[in-house]
């Protein structure tokens, strides 16, 4: 059994990121965060919305996918393009407004797997203004929620 206690770790400035072990090999895992129309099944900050998803159903570098969301009872749609794919390594997407969010995993045996999402905002068009709204930590928030998720979905 592995510790699946989601911890805050350093990757650098403007970047949110925690990180947990998972009982699950990395194929499966990068299934699943790699399909678009199966974010909802992860989200712990409650604004991915379960229907109007268009995408593929794998992301591949340079793939576009519209998800819809809900924010402060607001629902709205945004369109996102995958700036990193490495199969069963890394998934990369790209937010409208510049910030990118990433998932890294490492299988460090045979089914378990390390991963670490994160919250890039050093990218975003006006980081300021996400720290001034306190985007970054709701995101970390967020963040360790989806991984409490994840974690509890290979247990």
């Amino acid at each position: 059994m592995t510790n699946s206690t989601v911890t805050s770790v350093d990757i650098g400035p403007k970047i949110v990121a925690r990180q947990v072990q998972v009982n699950a090999p990395a194929s499966q895992i990068f299934a699943l965060v790699a399909d678009p129309h199966r974010h909802h099944e992860l989200d712990g900050s409650g604004t991915v919305r379960d229907t109007a998803v268009k995408g593929p159903d794998r992301l591949t570098t340079g793939a576009k996918f519209s998800v819809g969301m809900k924010q402060f009872g607001f629902p709205y749609k945004i369109t996102s393009k995958a700036t990193e794919i490495v199969p069963d390594k890394v998934v990369e997407w790209q937010h409208p407004m510049g910030h990118k969010w990433r998932w890294e995993l490492d299988e460090k045996t045979p089914g378990v797997t390390t991963v670490t999402e994160s919250f890039n905002y050093g990218t975003a068009k006006l980081p300021a203004a996400l720290t001034l709204t306190g985007y970054d930590k709701k995101n970390g928030d967020g963040i360790t929620e989806t991984l409490k998720r994840l974690a509890a979905r290979f247990a």
